[in-house]
């Protein structure tokens, strides 16, 4: 029995790829000005959604840092310290935020239940001009 470095390899098949050429002219881009836009997304009169216990806890901590480091302009800095501040801080310090933050869930939660109603109701029409 012959093992396989004594046996002749079989010949590989070929492919033969199309030549290289180069494309005619590539299409110019039009600017970004003359791109067409799609339909705005949703409704503009639907409630929006209120930010996380993070975002109240960002407002506050931007006010005292800017107070303490006045030096600082960046935001991608003050972003950077506020989030080892939050990461660092205990629930008990937390809390205060997350129950503002979710006393304005429940406010969002009504004003969509408000907003379902009347547009179910046919109050909302689509035709109409919101501001």
């Amino acid at each position: 029995m012959k093992t396989r470095s004594q046996t002749t390899p079989k010949p590989l098949k070929t492919v033969r790829l199309p030549p290289n050429r180069p494309s005619p002219r590539p299409r110019p881009r039009p600017p970004p000005a003359a791109r067409k836009k799609g339909p705005p997304v949703g409704d503009p009169r639907r409630p929006k959604k209120p930010p996380t216990a993070f975002f109240y806890f960002m407002e506050d901590f931007r006010k005292t840092f800017k107070e303490e480091n006045p030096s600082v302009k960046s935001m991608q800095e003050i972003g950077k310290a506020c989030g080892v501040k939050w990461n660092t801080m205990t629930f008990e310090e937390k809390v205060k935020y997350y129950d503002l933050a979710t006393e304005r869930r429940a406010e969002y939660e009504k004003a969509v239940a408000e907003y379902n109603k009347k547009k179910e109701s046919g109050e909302l029409s689509e035709e109409s001009d919101c501001d």
